[in-house]
């Protein structure tokens, strides 16, 4: 069993500063690892009353204290970012902590993905499915020559840095849409499924639901792979707020 903590980085205690909440949850991070958690995970909101409108700056910070704990988005909103750009800010990340990043991706959600970022329920899942074809392949790919609906074309183009971890494990966040079952299922990815128990379907092998764990937010399915610098968990890693 792997535990991680999940933060949305709510800001709902105006006694203390902007400030003083974003460092609470870089001291929380840094306790998870000191405490055995296996990895903290900062979401993506923004709107009142999140301030976790720049994980991976958030996480940057947090690797630069902590040695050993597995770094996450919760989710990374790929339909209302350049993937280009996001393609930079986590390869640096990556490389900066040492590479251990874990990404979980999604559509998003809130009122003001329209307002700020013109993003509707009509485009949003055609612009995810777009730039994840993009990052994936950027992740992939030293020179990358692309063309789609929302951002300009890409012609032979490099992206600097390269990333450490090659290839990265992508997640797909599924809250209630089949839609991002789908995109997973397109490129072979892992599901994280948010729920009221601690469930994970493996790859092939059914659902399982580990009785012992605390009542998480939700579970990503389990997986294999370079990421864990070890064997693979014997049950699904597991989130708790």
């Amino acid at each position: 069993m792997r535990f991680l903590l999940l933060s949305l980085i709510t800001y709902i205690d105006r006694s203390k500063t902007v400030e003083q909440r974003l460092r609470e949850v870089v001291d929380t991070a840094v306790l998870g690892e000191e405490l055995g958690f296996d990895g903290f995970a900062v979401g993506e909101r923004y709107e009142r009353p999140f301030l976790s409108s720049s994980p991976p700056v958030v996480l940057s910070h947090i690797a630069a204290r902590t040695s050993r704990i597995r770094l996450w988005t919760g989710v990374t909103t790929l339909s209302l970012l350049d993937p280009v750009r996001a393609f930079e800010d986590y390869a640096t990340l990556d490389n900066l902590s040492g590479g251990r990043l874990e990404l979980i991706i999604g559509k998003g959600n809130g009122a003001a993905q329209a307002q700020l970022f013109h993003v509707t329920v009509d485009d949003q899942w055609d612009r995810l499915r777009e730039s994840y074809d993009l990052f994936r392949r950027l992740w992939r790919e030293e020179k990358v020559t692309w063309e789609g609906r929302y951002r300009p074309s890409l012609t032979d183009a490099e992206t600097w840095p390269r990333p450490l971890q090659q290839p990265i494990t992508v997640w797909h966040g599924s809250a209630t849409s089949r839609a991002s079952v789908e995109l997973a299922a397109q490129y072979g990815d892992p599901l994280f499924s948010s729920s009221t128990r601690c469930t994970a379907t493996t790859n092939g092998s059914g659902t399982r639901s580990p009785t012992s764990a605390p009542t998480p937010k939700g579970s990503p399915r389990n997986r294999t792979g370079p990421a864990w610098n070890s064997s693979p968990p014997t049950s699904p890693p597991c989130y708790a707020s």
